[in-house]
């Protein structure tokens, strides 16, 4: 067996494909594109899917990858035991219709025996029950022997979901000898102890299942195979588990030598090594990969993942923040095939630190309040900790449901997550994104029977041609004639009609023969490259086998071509402006606007949009000119060419470039100069999903329509404050000037009018626990109102709790003010406006001496008021 290292392993076996004539994928992201069925990606052929079912195609039909992955649903089993992680890499060779079993099985055995030279005599392989076409192949081609062979069942050996793709599944295990086994002298892969360990699962789809649960085979079967990295890497290193493998080993030394503990020391000590080293390999890809902390979604992923690893540093006596550090020994043992990881090091350790230090800052605080609940309840023989405390430790200091329910365990209680959940759902605090069924396979398939070969497209080149009639269809049935109003689709040998595609619309234009005039109202492509042109017959009628002739509609294309090509400008300014770690995530460009989505892990400033427009305008006056040409894929890297992922696995690519400013892979049309944009203005910038900005913005002579509303606009605003256009900032600052001092002065009334009554509300002093407290609702007062007031009352009551609440022009408004002498005894504002909010909705917080808050409840201010009382002897305002 050779000695190889997991960074080894992993070349290795990408070139043993690659050698094969498969395509070598780079990993996809952490984060699924355009799959709303994941929340992230689990499994190497996760991002493939589109390849698999046919909807999208590539070239060799074959692709080879090391893809990164997370799967969280053992989350809680990480540590506990030294099989579970949530991060992992998963390497796979894949067929989409090209090989079958005998190449992947052949070739799976190649790689382990020969290869990486593992010892046939200690390998054993399992195959479906059914599946006697596998069977033969492992024993008579490959010569496994029939003893080490073993049929299994549906349960283990069939892959499927509810319904779509699916198909029988063989698996190659190792023995790892007596030593790990069972007592049955029986023991073969499918007993459930840890003597055979599975390295690698060939799945063969080679069905398709529809709803009712029927099975037909396919035309063109897949392979789909997976052997998870760390696991070949503990067989090939010869170690236990995978936190044991040189690469995690040496994270967890970085861990060791920060705690000033041993791992192996005790039980303890290696759970928490065993998921800090697990958590921030996935925290430190998952950040690298555009997702940013947040209470939903993968999101909440990521800050589960950095708070439990927190916790867990806490448990073994790491003080202050430390995952960063933990992150650079992640960096050294991942840099080589993962470069982002040392190019993005700022970004990342920038966002990992803002969340642990946010956590951190409530920790300790909420450990202390968790432990000493535990310890009443314990005393009180109780082991139920109630919804309200889960989301009060959640709300207020942060704490997860599971990190919570994990803590309670550790001393034997559990956690009412009914009662939690129910309060998350009524404060809609988090939401999380749900899984589909079926997985995601389901596709809306092209229901339309094209006969026809590939589509020639001649619209890079021209606007007109001529071309002859193929297909057409009326309601999704072929027919031979489309007559005057009939709408439906028309097929043709060649077009200049572009197809919806790659971010871009589809043409639209006018169809003509002798005796008919047809508008095409959109045009699209199918999965083979056949041109769907979506007409409508205005005069005459068309017929399969007729000559016609095709014209795009100049001024859309026009307009649409500057859009695109400032998208490629913008995402050039946007790496300038704000670091290579911009890419893009999607765009949309029409004649009207262009839309590009990209991944940035915060909002951008006013000035750097600013100085994004600025460079984008500059590109456009450089008159730079736009090339484009047709090269393989290795050419285009020479150029320095960047792209979306469907591009780059082509025989032949598409590359555009800007002059020196921009060179990428695209399909779509673009101006021949970039003086053709003349100007690119930003209209929005937003955020569409954690770690996903978009900008949406205008070029050309949308910007001179845009330049002239807003001239028109700002003419207006002059003429309704009686000034000059060049005068209207100085008017307006006048007048808000103006305002200012009048309300001051009838804010100053208005108090003048409420103190006349402090003496009054000094009779409704009240008392509990020797502690004097006042509680009034006094509507109609602003917050600067409010907060004068309290303060006043507070002074004139030498000692004690003023909590007010106010009713003003829709909004509800508390404030709550603490003299200093019960501060030091615990009392503290903050606290205690918050509690009083809730009551209403809303929410708030503060200083101990000062806080306020906003309700939402109207009717329920008179009752939440009345709640200090209680807040009090319960001692919770402390």
């Amino acid at each position: 067996m050779r000695s190889l290292g997991l960074n080894e392993l992993r070349d290795e076996f990408l070139d043993f494909f690659e050698e094969r004539d498969h395509n070598r994928l780079e990993s996809f992201s952490l984060v699924p594109m355009g799959d709303a069925s994941l929340l992230l990606i689990n499994a190497g052929m996760a991002p493939l899917k589109d390849y698999f079912v046919g909807t999208k195609k590539m070239a060799k039909n074959r692709a080879v990858s090391s893809q990164k992955c997370i799967r969280t649903i053992d989350i809680d089993r990480v540590g506990k035991t030294a099989r579970h992680g949530t991060f992992f890499e998963m390497l796979g060779n894949f067929s989409f219709g090209d090989y079958f079993k005998k190449e992947a099985i052949a070739w799976a055995w190649e790689f382990l025996t020969k290869t990486l030279e593992l010892n046939p005599e200690e390998m054993w392989v399992s195959v479906y029950e059914e599946d006697d076409e596998a069977y033969d192949i492992w024993k008579d081609e490959v010569g496994v022997p029939e003893e080490r062979i073993v049929r299994l069942g549906k349960e283990d050996n069939f892959w499927e979901l509810e319904v779509g793709p699916c198909g029988p599944c063989s698996e190659i295990y190792v023995d790892r000898g007596i030593k790990y086994g069972c007592s049955d002298p029986d023991c073969k892969p499918g007993c459930d102890c840890d003597r055979f360990l599975e390295v690698w699962n060939l799945v063969f789809t080679q069905f398709d299942k529809d709803a009712q649960g029927e099975y037909h085979l396919l035309d063109k079967p897949n392979i789909d195979t997976g052997m998870g990295l760390e696991r070949l890497a503990m067989v090939i290193e010869g170690v236990d588990n995978i936190f044991e493998v040189k690469v995690i080993r040496n994270i967890i030394s970085k861990i060791e030598e920060l705690s000033q503990k041993a791992y192996h020391s005790s039980a303890k000590i290696d759970e928490s090594m065993r998921v800090i080293s697990d958590h921030v390999r996935a925290v430190m890809f998952l950040v690298a990969d555009g997702v940013i902390p947040s209470n939903e979604g993968r999101g909440y992923v990521l800050r589960r993942l950095i708070r439990r690893a927190v916790r867990h540093g806490r448990l073994i006596g790491i003080e202050g923040p430390f995952l960063t550090k933990i992150g650079e020994a992640v960096i050294t043992s991942y840099k080589e095939h993962y470069p982002e990881l040392d190019r993005d090091r700022e970004r990342i350790f920038k966002i990992i630190s803002t969340e642990e230090e946010k956590f951190s800052e409530t920790i300790n605080q909420g450990l202390e309040r968790l432990h000493d609940l535990i310890d009443r309840l314990d005393s009180k023989s109780m082991g139920l900790i109630d919804g309200a405390t889960a989301f009060r430790l959640y709300d207020t200091f942060g704490f997860p449901l599971d990190l919570t329910m994990e803590i309670a365990a550790e001393k034997g209680f559990e956690v009412d997550q009914d009662a939690f959940y129910e309060l998350v759902k009524e404060q809609k605090i988090r939401s999380r994104e749900s899984r589909l069924d079926d997985g995601g396979w389901i596709q809306a398939k092209e229901d339309l029977e094209v006969n026809a070969p590939a589509t020639v497209f001649i619209g890079y080149d021209t606007l007109e041609g001529e071309s002859v009639v193929q297909q057409l269809f009326l309601d999704h049935s072929p027919v031979t004639e489309l007559k005057a109003g009939d709408t439906g689709i028309l097929i043709a040998e060649q077009t200049p009609f572009y197809a919806l595609g790659g971010g871009q619309v589809g043409d639209s234009g006018q169809i003509t023969t002798e005796n008919s005039k047809i508008q095409v109202t959109n045009t699209t492509h199918d999965a083979d490259g056949v041109y769907l042109h979506h007409v409508k017959v205005l005069e005459g009628e068309v017929a399969t086998g007729q000559r016609i002739e095709l014209k795009v509609n100049p001024k859309e294309r026009g307009r649409t071509m500057k859009n695109h090509s400032a998208t490629h400008l913008l995402h050039k300014a946007l790496r300038t402006v704000l670091g290579n770690h911009v890419q893009q995530a999607g765009s949309y460009v029409d004649e009207h606007r262009l839309r590009f989505d990209f991944s940035h892990y915060e909002g951008i400033s006013k000035a750097d949009l600013q100085r994004i427009e600025a460079i984008v305008n500059e590109y456009i006056e450089g008159a730079n000119a736009v090339k484009v040409g047709e090269m393989s894929m290795t050419q285009a890297n020479e150029l320095g060419a960047i792209g979306l992922f469907e591009d780059k696995y082509k025989d032949v690519v598409r590359v555009v470039q800007m002059g020196d400013v921009s060179t990428e892979l695209c399909g779509g049309t673009h101006v021949h100069n970039t003086s053709e944009i003349q100007m690119f203005k930003i209209l929005s910038e937003s955020g569409i999903a954690a770690g996903v900005r978009r900008i949406e913005a205008i070029t050309g002579h949308a910007v001179y329509e845009y330049l002239r509303e807003m001239e028109q606009t700002v003419q207006m605003v002059a003429e309704n404050l009686r000034t000059h256009i060049q005068d209207v900032v100085k008017r307006s600052g006048s007048i808000v000037e103006e305002l200012k001092k009048k309300d001051k002065e009838i804010e100053k009334i208005r108090f003048q009018s409420k103190t006349s009554s402090v003496d009054e509300i000094l009779e409704q002093i009240q008392e509990v626990q020797g502690v004097r407290f006042i509680s009034q609702r006094i509507d109609n007062l602003d917050m600067n109102t409010i907060r004068k007031l309290s303060d006043t009352l507070r002074d004139k009551l030498g000692s004690g709790l003023v909590v007010l609440g106010s009713l003003h022009e829709g909004k509800l408004l508390f404030t709550a003010a603490v003299t200093k002498d019960l501060i030091e005894t615990g009392l503290n504002a903050g606290n205690i406006v918050r509690e009083v909010a809730k009551q209403t909705g809303g929410n708030g917080g503060g200083r101990p001496d000062f806080a306020t808050a906003g309700g939402k409840d109207p009717a329920k201010v008179d009752a939440a008021l009345k709640y200090v009382k209680e807040l009090i002897q319960q001692g919770i305002t402390k």
